[in-house]
């Protein structure tokens, strides 16, 4: 699951490891800040949660895999676990996910107290622990999996209030950065034995690893993602009209779904939804939130395809090859166990590992992702018809 680097003391880990914890933890609280309690507790698609539900949830992951360890332990509140777990089903029976957003209780007031009793407890077992690896361990896995809810807090929200007529913002104060027009080039790679997967110090999760060799034909991948002109292009050439293009269940989805244009885009083409409210559709920015399918059909359209992951972290882990964190990129890569994978023992072996079937691997990171998690050898994974993350494409080719 993670290598942890050495260090000169227990005390000392034990001293970093809770500056970072606290750090983590009001990072979810400021991201959360912008909204009220009302936009808290709306539930937009069965795939989204509440945001008042991500707070709980990401304390409840302490409470439960770390503070329930202690001796004399006894829960916040008695019935919490059932609300606020998620898919842990080793631990008990869980309220169904596309319901969350009927739980208008317990209120948002009642969860940030809890969150402040479980920081409390957590400081007193990361300074108590005095550097034991296991609980550094835990508390880390912990403080990346809030880390991937904080994400989940800004596509949600941007998801839900994407749905109101008035298209409010998350926040006004956002500052874009400059879109500037590139040439969009192909470099060409030679191929051959590689490794892939994740080495070193530092943390990964247990789905990174294990590093293992790959055998890779000669490409060549683009010097950046799709643009929103480019894929305008793809659009005007009929490109939501042309069963040729899709895959066979893309080409479903566009049928059942009427898909005919990106999820946020305006129907004018002209503007499009974001944090900062509808804003003007910039032709050089990533194009982003599509799918897989629309993804694999403009690749098509482009005479070109997607990167495999093995060919995609090949090129990453060249220092300043590949401009990452602007949008996630899909691969042609169905996300599936590496050779030799082993998921954790006991109920954090659910993190991962039983997610390995249908859904197709992206790589790199999003203007949405927290430091950290853009790093060669992570795995995002998503089904094929999701668009509501921060999604877009770069081109491959056989060289």
């Amino acid at each position: 699951m993670m290598n942890t680097p050495e260090t000169q003391s227990g005390q000392a880990a034990g001293e970093d490891l809770l500056e970072r914890y606290l750090d983590v933890r009001r990072a979810t609280l400021v991201l959360a800040g912008p909204l009220s309690p009302e936009d808290m507790t709306v539930q937009s698609m069965p795939d989204a949660s509440p945001t008042r539900w991500h707070l709980a949830h990401t304390t409840w992951f302490f409470e439960h895999f770390l503070l329930s360890r202690e001796r004399g332990h006894r829960p916040y509140r008695e019935g919490w676990d059932y609300l606020f777990n998620s898919y842990y089903y080793s631990v008990g029976d869980m309220h169904q996910r596309p319901r969350r957003g009927l739980l208008s209780r317990p209120g948002v007031d009642e969860i940030l107290a809890w969150r402040a009793q479980v920081d409390q407890r957590m400081a007193g077992l990361i300074e108590g622990a005095g550097g034991d690896p296991q609980t550094a361990l835990l508390v880390t896995l912990g403080l990346n999996h809030e880390q991937q809810h904080q994400e989940l807090i800004l596509t949600d929200i941007k998801h839900a209030l994407s749905l109101n007529p008035l298209k409010p913002a998350y926040r006004d104060d956002i500052v874009l950065p400059a879109a500037r027009q590139t040439e969009l080039d192909f470099q060409a790679f030679p191929g051959g034995i590689t490794e892939i997967g994740a080495q070193g110090p530092g943390f990964c999760f247990d789905n990174e690893s294990p590093r293992h060799r790959v055998l890779l034909n000669p490409f060549k991948l683009a010097s950046r993602p799709v643009s929103n002109g480019e894929y305008r292009e793809f659009m005007d050439d009929d490109g939501y009209q042309r069963p040729e293009l899709w895959l066979s269940d893309g080409w479903a989805t566009i049928l059942q779904e009427s898909w005919r244009r990106p999820v946020y885009w305006s129907e004018g083409l002209d503007s499009e939804f974001s944090l900062l409210g509808e804003i003007e559709l910039e032709p050089h920015r990533p194009a982003c939130h599509l799918s897989y399918f629309e993804a694999d059909a403009y690749a098509r359209w482009a005479g070109a395809r997607l990167p495999t992951e093995a060919e995609w972290e090949t090129v990453a882990a060249q220092p300043g090859v590949l401009g990452l964190g602007q949008v996630w990129e899909w691969t042609q890569s169905a996300y599936s166990a590496y050779p030799g994978f082993r998921p954790l023992a006991g109920s954090l072996g659910e993190y991962n590992g039983k997610f390995m079937s249908g859904q197709m691997v992206l790589r790199g990171g999003s203007c949405a992702t927290p430091p950290g998690h853009v790093r060669p050898s992570y795995r995002n994974f998503f089904y094929p018809q999701a668009r509501w993350q921060f999604s877009g494409l770069r081109l491959a080719a056989d060289a």
